[in-house]
């Protein structure tokens, strides 16, 4: 076994499901190749209104009478989702455009597939995370250089200084400060803003 694969399957053993379907024989099926593959598995029924907390992979049963209710979104939902669908309707694959799932497993459930569409979910909610981590780092660094242009300005028409004055001061003060110059241009900020409300001259 290479040892790419010899990782996966150790990954798959380490994660925890949270399985959503009724009692019968569909979900036997899908729980004993669960067990088989390593996953540890929790059993969910009825079907809850939030998400099962503290899982890697949700396995829940999708079917028309959670058409216009609030359904859980792979956007939104710390774990990977996967769809167990009865049959294809036009109505039932709405709510899995909805649902935004990773993966979808339909009847007749059988032991094959389960493997496959577990490490293929779990490598698109890999995905979406990383995609996510990078976009909340690009947000971030944009809220950051408009906060530093916002007080580069307070400092140009209240100090008397250049652009390139206002930003140096702001370095060497974070230098000093130990801190970044983002949150060095948040101190001028919050300080021009109390003096404003105050009806002081800043």
């Amino acid at each position: 076994m290479s040892s790419s694969l010899r990782r996966l399957y150790e990954d798959l053993r380490s994660i925890c499901v949270a399985f959503v379907y009724p009692p019968g024989d569909d979900r036997d099926i899908v729980m004993q190749q669960l067990k088989r593959i390593g996953c540890r598995v929790k059993i969910v029924w009825p079907f809850p209104s939030e998400p099962p907390a503290d899982v890697d992979v949700i396995l829940f049963q999708i079917t028309q009478e959670l058409e216009g209710n609030t359904i859980w979104s792979g956007a939104s939902v710390n774990a990977a989702l996967i769809a167990l669908s009865d049959y294809e309707s036009p109505t039932i694959l709405k709510l899995l455009l909805d649902t935004r799932a990773h993966g979808v497993i339909s009847k007749p459930f059988r032991s094959s597939g389960i493997l496959s569409t577990l490490v293929l979910a779990r490598a698109s909610y890999s995905y979406q995370e990383r995609l996510q981590g990078k976009i909340d780092k690009l947000e971030l660094t944009i809220k950051s250089r408009r906060q530093i242009e916002k007080a580069i300005r307070v400092l140009v028409e209240r100090q008397n200084l250049t652009e390139t004055q206002a930003y140096e001061h702001m370095r060497s003060r974070a230098t000093k400060l130990h801190v970044t110059v983002a949150e060095v241009s948040g101190m001028i900020i919050e300080a021009h803003e109390a003096m404003e409300r105050l009806g002081l001259k800043p």
